[in-house]
């Protein structure tokens, strides 16, 4: 299908502490395959802007694009993505080892 059959577009942006934790929330969240045919998802790590260094290490941004064929199918498939998001975002600052010692 062509990129105008998916008129609606949305990109969130999420920060996460390190790459790691960046990483782990990616994979977690990959393993769902969307649903709908009406919507398409893209995971990716992007870096901030104004870091400096070494690219992967600096990918600390997990950007998820979504692409739909109406509004309605955009807004049901980031509802349910928000839900993973804050499902995997409290597993790993209840149960990972470094976001526990940095509480400490």
């Amino acid at each position: 299908m062509a990129a105008s059959e998916f008129p609606c577009s949305l990109v969130v942006d999420v920060p996460l502490l390190d790459h790691r934790l960046a990483s782990t929330a990616m994979r977690a969240l990959q393993v769902d395959a969307e649903l709908s045919p009406l919507v398409r998802r893209t995971f990716s790590l992007v870096g901030r802007e104004d870091s400096a260094g070494d690219e992967e290490e600096n990918s600390t941004i997990l950007r998820t694009e979504y692409s739909a064929t109406t509004n309605r199918m955009l807004r049901v498939a980031v509802n349910g993505f928000m839900e993973s998001l804050g499902v995997v975002l409290q597993v790993m600052e209840e149960l990972d080892v470094d976001v526990l010692e940095s509480k400490s």
